[in-house]
């Protein structure tokens, strides 16, 4: 048992059974409250906007005064009381860590990993003092080389040791994750700053020195975006937090560390020099987690200047803090050089081209998809596309929408770049502090609009009030055409389709999702529906791969079909009238012929715009 003391509350953490993944947590509350402590664990994690309910993985739950078993009453789905004690309250509990995900917990034979929002219970009415967490090393022989990886300040644990660690509040308890494993580990500064790499998982030949390289090339840039003449970084360290497995793809960030999960194909190998779409793609998601220890860890919505981890918290700003990291992931690719001006411009391209496919667009606006992220962005299912709007995707084009407007506007005296240091400065350097104070702050909901005025001289009322909260589509061709990049849609004939996304279900061919008006929608076909055959040919898994094209081949557009389909158990046929592949397929040139007034005015969207990957899993 930790040593006690009255300033301070006490958790150890141990490994329990790693066959069980479980997970047991000593809590020790010195100072209880006399009318009996409640103590609670979150109902949902910072940045992954949906309540999970981690109480559901609490096995076990017990409490003890004096060495002498204390009754605990449950209050709600994820509250305790503990009966009234006068003396040094424990509470022991056990908990169920098989999530293999960057927003909850897992253990097993091969590293063990957690969040605090999954394991850590919250002392109601002592969240303010400091918390202690003893990470013990587990006992299992497999374990035998394990190290710990956190941002979590060292107490009297050595740097990647076991032993104690420290947090000034319960807010800052939750906010570094912890890896423990037999981990990979590469350390590099960016501006004086340690940064640690950390992977966990198996990787044949990791090149861990490039991937230092490139990350700090990145980490250096975004520091100097936001302070440009100091250079001082918001933290005093930072940790990758990386788990690699076969197939995954995700980050959730964090105020001095990233949680991580990708496939180890996206890592790079001591024999591929180049640049692969996978290693491009896994920078770009660190760029956004990264860019995140700024917009959305410090620089806050009004509403997430203090959580409440019991509830859902609102706000109708995630097309600023998400769409707009968006923006600016891929754009620290393309200024350090990373990627070349051909491949950015591709990356725009398939933003622009992914959100033009969702008629969803255009029943809901970036405001509600923000509000309503927790019951609809993060609980998708078969209608998504044709229901909602995605704030990251969308969001990113508002940004380069506005950046191009900026530009153009101010005659390139002005930018995105100073709304965002703007930003920065008023809401976001020294929250931490500002926050132990009292004095915390966020943007209020209706803002960023007036901000970007006084900071530009701008007037973007207008297309917020027509793009974010209403549905319009933004005019980046029109916008786009000041600085000489064209939108060229593919002149080619496009091949006949369904109009629906394929997937495969064991040895068949399923229908996922069925775009509103397209071929398969009119026909009468439903999401859920195994095609069997289509005049005739049998369909099968192996078809899903190239989209039924081969089948299609035989049949022009505007031809009739006949498709055999199962729905739930029952056997279906359908009339389907092929239609013309819809979705976008637009792409960015440059139009060197055109009289640019001056190069710089041409090259400047080029080098500040910017597009989402894939959404980050959160």
């Amino acid at each position: 048992m930790v040593a006690q003391t009255k300033h301070a509350l006490f958790y150890q953490i141990k490994a329990l059974n790693l066959s069980a993944h479980l997970f047991e947590i000593e809590l020790t509350v010195a100072n209880p409250d006399l009318n009996g402590q409640i103590v609670s664990l979150p109902v949902w994690i910072p940045g992954s906007y949906m309540v999970r309910e981690f109480a559901r993985n609490i096995v076990q739950i017990s409490a003890f005064a004096k060495g002498k078993k204390l009754g605990l009453k449950k209050l709600n789905k994820s509250s305790w009381q503990a009966s009234p004690c006068d003396s040094p309250l424990q509470i022991v509990y056990q908990v169920y860590a098989w999530d293999l995900s960057v927003r909850a917990a897992h253990l097993d034979q091969t590293h063990g990993f957690f969040n605090g929002t999954s394991v850590f219970l919250q002392v109601h009415g002592q969240e303010q003092i400091s918390h202690v967490v003893d990470i013990q090393q587990p006992l299992d022989p497999a374990a035998k080389n394990w190290r710990v990886a956190t941002s979590l300040p060292e107490l009297k644990a050595k740097r990647y040791g076991f032993g104690t660690y420290v947090a000034s509040d319960y807010d800052e308890l939750v906010d570094h994750p912890v890896e423990m494993g037999d981990f990979a580990l590469v350390t590099f500064k960016a501006h004086g700053v340690p940064h640690d790499v950390v992977v966990t998982g198996r990787v044949p030949n990791l090149d861990l020195s490039r991937l230092a390289k490139d990350l700090q090339k990145i980490c250096e840039a975004e520091i100097a975006f936001f302070e440009p003449r100091t250079k001082q970084a918001p933290m005093e360290r930072y940790v990758f937090l990386t788990m690699a497995v076969g197939e995954g793809y995700g980050g959730l960030e964090h105020r001095a560390s990233t949680a991580l999960i990708c496939s180890r194909n996206d890592l790079p190998t001591k024999n591929d020099a180049n640049m692969s779409e996978a290693y491009r793609s896994f920078l770009g998601l660190c760029s956004h987690e990264y860019f995140h220890t700024w917009n959305v860890k410090r620089i806050k919505p009004a509403s997430f200047a203090s959580y409440d981890l019991a509830q859902e918290n609102y706000t109708s700003l995630l097309w600023l803090f998400e769409g707009f990291t968006s923006y600016y992931d891929d754009l620290f690719l393309r200024r350090c050089e990373i990627i070349d001006e051909a491949a950015y411009l591709k990356l725009v391209a398939k933003t622009i081209n992914s959100v033009q496919r969702g008629s969803g667009r255009k029943k809901q606006s970036l405001a509600d998809s923000s509000f309503d992220a927790w019951t609809k962005y993060y609980r998708q299912d078969e209608n998504a596309p044709n229901a909602i709007v995605s704030y990251y995707a969308k969001g990113s084009l508002v940004a380069l929408g506005l950046d191009l407007m900026i530009r153009a506007e101010t005659a390139g005296k002005k930018s995105l770049d100073d709304v965002m240091r703007a930003l920065w400065k008023k809401y976001g350097k020294d929250f931490y502090l500002k926050q132990k104070s009292g004095m915390q702050q966020g943007l209020s909901e209706d803002g960023f609009a007036e901000l970007v005025e006084q900071v530009t001289g701008v007037s973007v009322a207008r297309f917020i009030d027509r793009i974010v909260k209403g549905t319009e589509d933004l005019p980046l061709a029109k916008l786009y055409a000041d600085f000489g990049v064209s939108m060229v849609e593919d002149s080619t004939a496009k091949k006949p389709s369904m109009n629906a996304r394929l997937g495969k279900s064991g040895a068949d061919c399923k229908l996922l999702q069925v775009f509103d008006s397209g071929a398969a929608q009119k026909a009468g076909m439903s999401a859920g529906d195994i095609l069997v055959a289509i005049n005739g040919l049998r369909v099968s898994a192996s078809d899903v791969a190239n989209n039924l094209s081969t089948l299609f081949n035989p049949y022009r557009v505007g031809e009739t079909v006949e498709v055999h389909a199962f729905r739930r158990d029952e056997l279906h046929r359908f009339q389907l009238k092929l239609q013309p592949e819809d979705a976008p397929s637009l792409s960015l040139q440059i139009d060197l012929t055109k009289d640019q007034a001056g190069s710089k005015k041409r090259q400047a969207p080029l080098d500040k715009a910017s597009t989402l990957k894939r959404p980050s899993q959160r």
